[in-house]
């Protein structure tokens, strides 16, 4: 999906702009997922939930896994420090792709972790703060940090959490789209 002309040649003031504390529908399930990180793993019914909110379409996958394969998953990525271990453990799942993975991230610790998905690529890639992918789809371990190093970046440097630079990303994709992302 091109982008229109964007108004802006740097990320930091673009970012600025589009904070809000208003991100979406994400809230609530953020605060019923509070206490996963404190429990260490993630049960299969929030594992749906998080599938409902990123992408219902992968639904039928994330059933597919076992409660027990869920909690092993969700428990090892949660216990590691390395972003690639967690990433794995994750994507070792039936259903959960990098963006999906981010996702359960994201919704477990909103402060370090954001979604990577098209709209925000393709704004970083418009941005010139990625070079590859231009698309942005087809994600992997070395994108995925890239795009975390980016985001961990402006949240500290405007003292926000790295979920609200990322959806101040994802408001200005959507703002200067040409046409419809999904068509249906």
């Amino acid at each position: 999906m091109p982008l229109k002309t964007l108004p802006y040649r740097e990320l930091a003031p673009l970012v600025r702009h589009y904070l809000s504390k208003d991100d979406d529908n994400a809230i609530a399930l953020i605060r019923d997922l509070r206490h996963v990180r404190a429990r260490g793993y993630l049960t299969l019914s929030e594992l749906e939930k998080v599938c409902r909110w990123k992408s219902a379409r992968a639904l039928r996958h994330i059933r597919s896994n076992s409660s027990a394969r869920v909690r092993g998953a969700t428990k090892r990525a949660l216990a590691t420090r390395s972003e690639r271990r967690r990433l794995e453990a994750l994507r070792g799942l039936k259903g959960v792709s990098v963006p999906m993975a981010s996702a359960i991230l994201m919704l477990i610790d909103p402060k370090r972790y954001g979604v990577i998905d098209i709209r925000v690529w393709q704004l970083l890639y418009a941005m010139g703060a990625v070079t590859k992918k231009p698309q942005g789809v087809g994600f992997n371990f070395a994108n995925w940090y890239q795009f975390l190093k980016i985001i961990r970046y402006f949240a500290k440097k405007l003292g926000v959490k790295a979920r609200d630079v990322e959806w101040a990303l994802f408001l200005a994709h959507r703002e200067y789209q040409n046409g419809r992302l999904y068509q249906h």
